[in-house]
């Protein structure tokens, strides 16, 4: 017999210990080959003053094992506790995080009976790295970050997972029409990854009505890839019209370690009552036994779940008179799943999972990008300022301009009020002025370091400054709205 594959496992919080021993329980059953290294993590490391919930030796273990099934934890509100997922997403190069978000009609409720989507969403960028700034009293920022090469990863993830599990179509999910430069991007990469395979449908949609697409007719989809809020939020509906957020697993995927959870919270309301479902954190164990090769112990697992649903044995979140045949608890889910080992479904469609179906693909390779001509043109410098007009603030900083810059407009949170601004805007104390060269092809930072200079010397607050370049000719900066 083959060695046991070591993962580390965590309890977590709230309902997380209860679903963690059902699903350890089933794991055993199954024939999985499994040896645990447990951890601490949650609320009780926050209270000891970690402020990241994890302690060292629970790093080194991930490092060790490179396989991590995670229970749901607690996050303390407020001081200043960091978000203990996107730590370990960003800290390990989990840059994939995959929702299976199937419906299991007529079992469980739904109105969508046909549904079996996956969403693919990018785990490392975007407003999730977390770089925010309060700059004036009235008015706070939080920085949106989109790259190339966090872009291409996730794109060809999606496009490998599509091929490898059989899939027909990837979706992309972006904002373009607003974000022109950030998801702009994205879409750029999309359509380029999306010429290299053209055995798989690729199209792209506008968030918006994708989401609202997905809500009323979640069939016309098949895999969806999209950035990293975006995904947060339309994995979540997925997962819900399927009939229930407690069903659904997923997985988080990097180059060399992998993150397997439930994607509900801990639920401190119920916790110990016994009521948990355990099937979102025990599909994700299925999802982590298809990582490290086990795809027999993964397809027994699944399939006896399956036939667990089919037969009405349910918890209480998915109980349904005149569906439902028998309530159970958190216990009982265990030991009825186990009962059921080697069984398949009759109506629902069985799992399978054949040998070699990958869930991570090494070595994805980054094509990027041609260098582009880099050029300094403009500067756009933010101010903060209790009241005026933007007729006021041109009045004011105009003066301030060293030989060869010129003030070409100034906005407030975005829109343009001078020159030519609308008198019903209405303005907050934060305040941008943009800058360019005046006759000049290219500004040097001297420039803007003498322009800044003078700005403080005047008494102004300047609460950031944002360089303008041009790359190959075209604009990297965005206009205001109203220009």
């Amino acid at each position: 017999m083959n060695s046991p594959t070591k993962i580390t496992i965590a309890r977590g919080d709230g309902i997380g210990p209860e679903i963690m021993d059902a699903t350890l329980e089933v794991l055993a059953a199954s024939g999985a080959n499994l040896e645990y290294e447990e951890i601490q993590i949650g609320e009780s490391v926050y209270r000891r003053g970690i402020m990241n919930g994890m302690e060292p030796s629970a790093w080194d273990s991930l490092r060790r094992t490179k396989v991590f099934l995670k229970a749901p934890i607690t996050t303390p509100q407020g001081g200043g506790y960091k978000s203990l997922n996107v730590t370990i997403r960003g800290a390990l190069g989990l840059y994939a995080n995959i929702r299976p978000c199937v419906s299991y009609s007529p079992f469980v409720a739904t109105k969508h009976p046909s549904m079996d989507v996956v969403i693919v969403r990018e785990n490392e960028e975007d407003l999730y790295a977390g770089i925010e700034y309060r700059q004036t009293q009235d008015v706070t920022q939080a920085v949106k970050l989109i790259s190339r090469p966090g872009s291409e990863k996730i794109i060809r993830y999606a496009f490998e997972y599509a091929r490898a599990n059989h899939r027909r179509k990837v979706t992309a999910f972006v904002k373009d029409n607003i974000m022109k430069i950030s998801d702009g991007l994205f879409h750029r990469v999309f359509d380029e990854i999306a010429a290299e395979y053209p055995d798989i449908e690729a199209e792209s949609m506008i968030v918006d009505i994708g989401a609202a697409r997905l809500a009323d007719t979640p069939e016309h989809f098949d895999v969806i890839v999209t950035l990293n809020l975006y995904g947060d939020i339309i994995s979540d509906i997925a997962a819900q019209i399927t009939g229930s957020v407690g069903l659904a697993g997923s997985s988080n995927i990097g180059d060399q370690c992998a993150m397997f959870e439930a994607i509900h919270g801990s639920a401190p309301t119920i916790a110990g009552k016994g009521i948990a479902n355990p099937s979102g954190l025990l599909l994700a164990s299925v999802m982590m036994l298809v990582h490290i090769g086990q795809s027999e112990a993964a397809e027994r697992i699944h399939n006896a779940w399956l036939k667990m649903i089919e037969d009405g044995i349910h918890t209480v979140d998915i109980f349904k008179r005149g569906v439902s045949k028998a309530r159970i608890g958190t216990r009982d889910f265990a030991a009825n799943l186990i009962d059921r080992l080697g069984e398949r479904p009759a109506t629902l469609v069985p799992a399978s999972y054949p040998a070699g179906v990958a869930s991570s693909f090494s070595g994805i390779a980054l094509k990027g990008a041609p260098a582009q001509t880099k050029k300094l043109v403009g500067v756009d410098v933010f101010l903060e300022r209790k009241g005026g007009t933007g007729d006021d603030m041109a009045a004011l900083f105009q003066p301030l301009l060293p030989a060869g810059l010129k003030l070409v407009m100034v906005s407030n949170r975005g829109q343009k009020v001078w020159p030519d601004g609308a008198p019903e805007t209405f303005c907050t104390d934060h305040w941008r002025c943009r800058v360019m060269a005046d006759g000049a092809e290219e500004l040097k930072h001297g420039q803007v370091a003498e322009l800044l200079a003078r700005v403080a010397k005047e008494g102004l607050d300047f609460v950031q400054s944002s360089n303008l370049y041009t790359f190959d000719g075209a604009n990297g900066f965005s206009a205001a709205a109203g220009q």
